[in-house]
């Protein structure tokens, strides 16, 4: 399978403060691929250069075999964008905003647009300065796909999304998959990327940490699990159990509280020998995360740009 994105020895810097230094990896044609890492950790600054809205200061970044910053108008025409943070103009109606993309992309099926529009339920008679943060995201989402372009580059692409439209852009997702595009995307939500994506890269103080399966999420993943059962039970039955930590009991004598690291299975089956009342558990955020792995390895963040 062939990369359509190639990003080699990537460097970038806003004076003394650090973008991203010596970046290197590949998206392969056809799969879902996340990015991600910590606020300041580099993703933006990746995307924007991608997307030739920043020069980099070496290295390499390419798109279906043309470099990005050369050949930044034809790439365009294969690339759908979503920024992290959307600059629109507040006085056009959506339906204003998504008619002059489409007509500047040279047309698109509009049986697919009012498709789009209908699956986010946006209403595009409202100025862009009326919607709500969640309907401004619909707008750009929908830009961006009713193009049906070759390559989706979205930056926090379900930000301000209620639920439902969430669970709709992953089923879209999965659509665009199918068809055969490819998907680059950086996201704070953890559940979105296990759902979603083929591959992931973590990003750390502007350097490639890791990358791979999704099961590279699920090693550095810790829920917090409060269990209540009826009776008192000994917190001992759960320390034993693989990727269980800070095991302890509740103030009431019934519950048990714990960090379990990758997958609950074990702690689920353990709870069902014993009559449950309650089983509450905490799924952190990517920044969550990403704050106690550094805290782990004993390194924190230092001064970044996005």
């Amino acid at each position: 399978m062939a990369a359509i994105i190639e990003v080699q020895g990537l460097h970038k810097r806003y004076g003394r403060a650090r973008g991203v230094s010596d970046l290197s990896f590949a998206v392969q044609d056809g799969e879902v691929f996340g990015f991600l890492g910590p606020n300041g950790a580099g993703k933006t600054t990746t995307i924007r250069v991608l997307m030739a809205l920043l020069r980099a200061d070496a290295g390499s970044a390419r798109i279906a075999g043309m470099d990005c910053w050369r050949q930044s108008v034809a790439l365009k025409r294969l690339v759908g964008y979503v920024p992290g943070e959307p600059a629109l103009d507040p006085g056009l109606t959506g339906g204003q905003i998504l008619e002059y993309f489409a007509n500047l992309r040279g047309g698109v099926d509009r049986a697919y647009l009012a498709q789009l529009i209908d699956r986010f339920e946006l209403d595009p008679g409202r100025r862009f300065r009326q919607y709500s943060s969640g309907n401004k995201r619909k707008v750009v989402l929908i830009q961006a796909f009713m193009h049906r372009p070759r390559l989706l580059i979205l930056d926090e692409p379900t930000s301000g999304l209620d639920p439902i439209n969430q669970q709709e852009f992953g089923r879209l997702v999965a659509e665009v998959k199918a068809a055969g595009s490819t998907v680059f995307l950086s996201s704070h939500v953890l559940s979105e990327v296990e759902h979603t994506c083929d591959r992931v890269a973590i990003i750390r103080e502007g350097r490639l940490a890791r990358i791979g399966g999704i099961a590279e999420l699920k090693e550095i993943k810790r829920h917090t699990v409060t269990i209540t059962f009826e009776t008192a039970v000994p917190v001992t039955v759960f320390e034993a159990l693989v990727g269980v930590e800070d095991v302890s009991p509740g103030d009431d004598g019934r519950s048990v509280r714990l960090s379990v690291t990758g997958e609950l299975d074990a702690v689920v089956k353990t709870a069902a020998g014993y009559p449950v009342v309650a089983i509450a558990t905490h799924e952190p955020s990517l920044e969550e995360v990403f704050l106690r792995y550094y805290q782990e390895v004993g390194q924190e963040p230092d001064d970044v740009a996005a």
